[in-house]
């Protein structure tokens, strides 16, 4: 009988997991299924348990459940520990649940390895302060930028978020409003203004010739942080698609200890 995985979320039908994970098993002849579980907030603990019990092998975990998810488990790798949030998680044969967060090490990948984009020594701008931005900080200052800057509409966040990992490396935090005049390398959109299909107010002085534009969220046509970009001179501008297939493939590994090859599912992408 195949073991079972799935991802949870809420709303989850939307989710391109099941697709990646269904041709990693197919790609590396893995006896699986993959399902999506589309669970509210109010039911997390009790479906999480469920799925346990059922038999339920492994579970990828996104939005709204990344930081609850983290009190429901027994145990957390140093990732999601740094990350404070959860997107992996291995069920043992004993129903024991050990959480870990892959989104860091699928950016990480999709920027170095298949855009080719420089990190180190690099100035880089994360654009929002929310759980996105979370999993994806400790991955970047491994590659020893020369500045990580956190802008938020609202300073105070950027502001706590830094100061959760000022172990790991220095980050600048300010507001949209400081941005005005100032330079970056490569600027990752980690918003959810795209969610809702506005952009938030950034200047377009951030742009210039060859500066690297990569927005977290992902579309079949651009994203509205992709669109501003464009419109506003970027050259080098890139959708999150890479970093899903990554950080799936890292998922995968964890789970059947068998590392999937992405480059055909990327050269699929839109």
């Amino acid at each position: 009988m195949p073991d079972r995985y799935g991802v949870i979320g809420h709303p989850i039908a939307h989710s391109k997991s099941p697709v990646i994970h269904q041709q990693f098993a197919k790609q590396t002849h893995q006896s699986m299924t993959y399902e999506a579980f589309d669970i509210r907030p109010a039911d997390l603990a009790s479906q999480l348990n469920t799925l346990v019990d059922d038999g339920v092998k492994g579970l990828n975990v996104t939005v709204p459940h990344k930081n609850a998810v983290v009190d429901l488990i027994d145990e957390w790798t140093d990732r999601a520990r740094q990350a404070g949030a959860v997107n992996t998680i291995s069920i043992d044969d004993n129903g024991r649940m050990s959480g870990d967060n892959t989104d860091g090490v699928g950016l990480q990948r999709d920027l170095t390895e298949n855009l080719t984009v420089q990190l180190a020594g690099r100035r880089i701008l994360i654009l929002g302060a929310g759980g996105a931005t979370q999993g994806i900080v400790p991955a970047l200052l491994e590659r020893e930028p020369e500045q990580l800057c956190i802008a938020n509409r609202t300073p105070e966040k950027a502001i706590a978020l830094a100061k959760q990992f000022k172990d790991l490396g220095d980050i600048n935090a300010i507001g949209f409003t400081a941005l005005n005049d100032q330079t970056f390398d490569l600027i990752i959109n980690a918003t959810s203004a795209g969610l809702a299909g506005e952009v938030p107010p950034f200047p377009p002085s951030l742009i210039h010739k060859h500066v690297v534009c990569y927005d977290l969220s992902y579309s079949m046509s651009d994203t509205p942080f992709c669109l501003w970009a464009k419109n506003n001179g970027g050259e080098q501008v890139y959708q999150g698609w890479g970093m899903l297939i990554e950080q799936a493939a890292e998922s995968f590994f964890i789970w059947r200890d068998v590392q999937p090859e992405t480059e055909p599912l990327r050269a699929m992408l839109p």
